[in-house]
């Protein structure tokens, strides 16, 4: 059974913020049913605990806002993780957080100067944990695992339509042409991303986040010489779904969902 202090931080979900932190203004002692709580704008509320699952999640302590690693949370839930990721790109203009070996990343829908050669430069040689969240982190594990193991690699690149995989996936390449020798050729990730244009042209469409939303997953594949220069690269893609059209409208234009 779970007893709750005077001042305890707690969460409760709201209709237009999704979760809102809010204080017990009084203790909580298994039986009760309800729970006395002041909202973060001052509103006294009566949260009903029918059963001990109606117990609004725990939140952190403040010293813990704003980790870089959500794995350093004491409390890791949905009202957490959402909490401290908006910190991070509200208050530390950072869009990109760790969930242990996990890299999660906020589209800005914006250009940021954090993908130069100087950054590059920055993340090459060092340890994930050394280092403040980056995809080029995430990367330069790969990178370096693969040339001391001489064993292949993978990185998965996944999120919902919008969420900015592609561009992802070309940052990361990057990375590798510049560590691998290959920045002064023509660049790696727009040769291998413009290598199936026709199956891009035929397979995307339009969703409420993403105007050019492709409906085919991609598996790229970057091959290294022995002393970790890019060799050659391939792309090969796959349909994700057969057709994602639910109704033609009145602009004579396909909408999806």
């Amino acid at each position: 059974m779970t007893t709750l202090e005077l001042y305890t931080s707690v969460w409760v979900p709201d209709p237009d913020a999704v979760w809102i932190s809010a204080q017990l203004l009084h203790d909580y002692n298994p039986g009760e049913k309800h729970l006395l709580l002041q909202l973060s704008d001052g509103t006294e509320v009566q949260h009903p605990v029918v059963s001990p699952s109606d117990l609004p999640p725990l939140g952190n302590p403040d010293i813990l806002e704003g980790e870089n690693d959500l794995t350093a949370l004491s409390f890791l839930h949905e009202p957490a993780v959402l909490h401290n990721l908006r910190i991070r790109f509200l208050d530390y203009s950072s869009i990109y957080t760790y969930c242990g070996i996990v890299l999660v990343a906020i589209n800005p829908y914006d250009q940021l100067p954090i993908y130069g050669e100087e950054v590059i430069d920055a993340y090459s040689g060092q340890d994930m944990a050394d280092m403040e969240p980056h995809i080029f982190s995430v990367a330069e594990e790969a990178y370096r695992t693969m040339t001391r193991s001489e064993k292949n690699q993978s990185i998965i690149i996944s999120g919902e339509s919008g969420s900015g995989k592609t561009v992802s996936a070309k940052f990361t390449m990057r990375y590798f042409a510049v560590v691998g020798g290959a920045a002064q050729q023509t660049s790696v990730e727009e040769r291998v991303l413009a290598s199936n244009p026709i199956m891009e042209a035929i397979g995307n469409a339009k969703t409420t986040r993403n105007d050019n939303s492709s409906r085919f997953g991609k598996y790229i594949e970057i091959g290294f010489g022995r002393k970790g220069n890019i060799i050659g690269a391939n792309m090969r893609t796959y349909l994700l779904e057969k057709s994602r059209v639910v109704f033609q409208v009145k602009l004579d234009h396909m909408s999806v969902v």
